[in-house]
């Protein structure tokens, strides 16, 4: 199977940390699983045309970026990171609609 067909069949933070043999804490996982698979699908976008073509070091990227999105958040918190839209939102925001705006 194809380095990119093995990374369809991963489906959770664990199995993607397991693929790559890192080294993870479960508790941090598990409070921040989504969080570290977004960071690192950023991460993976970020490096766009730089990523190598060939297998071998595509997957030492991929494993480099992968480790660096969990100790983003080792070392830190969702909340710090903002990873997720609704963490960097700020304040709640307010509109005011009038009623004769509302068309039926």
């Amino acid at each position: 199977m194809r380095f990119e067909e093995e990374m369809e069949e991963l489906e959770s933070a664990e199995d993607f940390l397991q693929y790559f043999k890192l080294d993870y804490e479960p508790s941090v996982v598990h409070v921040n699983r989504l969080h570290i698979l977004q960071r690192f699908h950023d991460y993976l976008q970020k490096a766009g045309t730089e990523m190598p073509s060939d297998e071998a070091p595509k997957r030492a990227v991929y494993s480099t970026l992968l480790q660096r999105a969990y100790q983003d958040f080792v070392t830190s918190n969702a909340q710090t990171e903002k990873v997720f839209k609704v963490f960097s939102m700020g304040e709640p925001q307010t509109a005011f609609v009038s009623l004769s705006d509302i068309k039926t």
